[in-house]
């Protein structure tokens, strides 16, 4: 009886957003294990995650289906088990981003393995929302993010800048070769360090396996490109302050993140257990505050739409390249990724939840105004 009212749950949850248990179309669940039911109500993204990856249920297209789900808000429809609260609660009760930890993102995620990353991004290894105006494939698109990264930033020959979050160094490389620029770059995963000097061998660009809080130096113009997300509600205001620190006075700051329409203080469990440890989205209202007093916005711009196309193509080439590279890896973290990568395009399909802000800061204003570029 308790696992047919779990069943009986699920199904009229999934009824409010046009999903059939055992159903025809390929947004529809096929339940295999019926142990789901009671775990994805009691655990709500841990419980429906972790049983994908253990093959309980399947979808066919698992990213519609995901859509469907965030849209109608069902993951609001139930309430958290306290067992998933407690493993949580330490967003609220340390620092989950402090200096001691800040390494951890690196080892747990950006270090599973160059070749992991060389088979499924784009030809520079932008591990970031491309941007899609008038661009048919991920290169083009990506290609299109940096210059208009450049383009915003009003990059010029000979100016130094600090690229926050370098990864790859995709960014420094780009700007490097295409405005005569030098770049120093920081990041917390000593694979990106690695693979990104090799990559940028003989270019003006220096990597540094450091926490964004040892960052010292003026630089002319500033970017941070999908790393905020990692830094957590507690160390906003010192971000920024670093940033400004940093910062000439003339200078401009570039920030590409992803954001929650909700003031939130931690990740679900699942993203949290499995793929970007310690990690959170920040809202508008968190950046405001955070930026309060330091940096005038002098541009906002939501490309939120463009992370959907981005996340199927990477699971495209994640896919087409999955036989080359799962000798490193097992069946349960392939369906682990997968659920990464095509979750995550239901989410930013849905345009109700998940953003992606540009926001471009200076510190006392531009003179005469900032001129918007699209």
């Amino acid at each position: 009886m308790v696992s047919q009212k779990y069943e009986s749950i699920v199904k009229k949850l999934f009824t409010l957003a046009g999903i059939e248990v055992n159903g025809s179309n390929p947004w529809d669940i096929q339940v295999y294990d019926k142990r789901f039911y009671k775990r994805a109500v009691t655990e709500v993204e841990l419980g429906i995650g972790e049983t994908y990856m253990d093959g309980w249920w399947d979808a066919v297209k698992l990213d519609e289906m995901i859509y469907r789900i965030i849209r109608a808000d069902l993951q609001n429809k139930v309430k958290r088990n306290y067992k998933i609260a407690f493993q949580l609660a330490g967003f609220w009760l340390i620092n989950m981003q402090a200096r001691r930890r800040a390494f951890i993102i690196g080892e747990r995620h950006y270090d599973l393995g160059n070749e992991l990353f060389q088979k499924m991004l784009d030809k520079r290894m932008n591990y970031s929302c491309a941007y899609w105006k008038d661009a048919k494939t991920l290169d083009e698109a990506q290609e299109n993010k940096l210059e208009l990264i450049c383009r915003k930033i009003n990059l010029q020959s000979g100016m130094k800048v600090l690229d926050i979050g370098c990864g790859w160094g995709a960014f420094g490389k780009y700007a490097s070769e295409k405005y005569n620029v030098e770049v120093v770059g920081v990041t917390v995963s000593k694979e990106q360090v690695s693979l990104g000097k090799e990559l940028c061998k003989g270019l003006p660009v220096e990597f540094r396996l450091q926490d964004y809080r040892e960052v010292s130096g003026k630089y002319d113009r500033m970017v941070s490109v999908g790393m905020i997300e990692h830094v957590g509600y507690k160390n906003y205001r010192t971000y920024f302050e670093i940033a400004r620190r940093n910062l000439k006075e003339d200078g401009l700051f570039l920030l590409h993140t992803i954001g929650d329409v909700s003031s939130v203080k931690n990740t679900d469990a699942w993203t949290h257990k499995y793929i970007f440890p310690n990690g959170m989205l920040p809202s508008i209202a968190q950046l405001s505050k955070a930026v309060e007093g330091l940096f005038v916005m002098e541009d906002f711009h939501n490309l939120g739409a463009d992370y959907d196309k981005t996340l199927m193509a990477w699971h495209k080439n994640f896919e087409a390249n999955w036989d080359q590279i799962k000798n490193n890896y097992n069946e349960r973290f392939y369906r682990m990724w997968k659920y990464f990568l095509l979750s995550s395009a239901g989410a930013f399909r849905a345009r109700n939840k998940n953003q992606l802000w540009q926001i471009i800061l200076a510190k006392n204003g531009v003179l005469g105004g900032y001129a918007p570029v699209r």
